[in-house]
């Protein structure tokens, strides 16, 4: 039996990363994860999300939602949706500025390739001090594609 991986894509900046996968589940279904906040702890491939402090139930552009969150020590961040396109896009940033981004295409017959990016290419001065203090562009591409299994997973069980 072989292991689901997402692919870890080529990245244009240094500070940015890019992973793939293809799930036999339609965009909408996906989707509804990645605009259901109470769910990112679920696919959270880096085991820091630990889980949703306040936010609507469904984001929406600009909406507001905060997260308790765990990189060693506990800690809360505030973050805001900056792109919600239904069924293909969504993203989302907080203080540092950097977005997470979730772009889906419909592949047909069910099936959508989802494609996570890290986008810090274009963040202020102190957070990409903080990127380099923590290394973390060493792992987020493995957190990302542990994150994209796990969405998949979720979304490809039968209804």
């Amino acid at each position: 039996m072989s292991r689901v991986r997402a692919e870890i894509l080529a990245s244009e900046f240094a500070d940015t990363a890019a992973v793939r996968i293809e799930i036999n589940a339609p965009a909408s279904r996906i989707f509804d994860f990645l605009a259901d906040p109470s769910k990112h702890s679920l696919f959270d491939g880096s085991n820091s999300v630990q889980g949703l402090l306040q936010g609507p139930e469904r984001l929406y552009l600009g909406a507001k939602f905060g997260m308790r969150m765990k990189i060693k020590v506990p800690y809360r961040i505030t973050n805001t949706v900056v792109v919600f396109d239904e069924d293909s896009k969504i993203a989302w940033r907080h203080l540092m500025k950097w977005r997470w981004i979730y772009e889906l295409r419909d592949l047909g017959q069910g099936r959508t390739e989802v494609i996570e990016r890290f986008d810090g290419h274009n963040i202020p001065n102190f957070a990409r001090r903080w990127l380099n203090f923590t290394g973390a562009m060493k792992y987020n591409p493995k957190s990302m594609a542990k994150s994209l299994v796990k969405l998949k997973a979720l979304c490809e069980i039968a209804d």
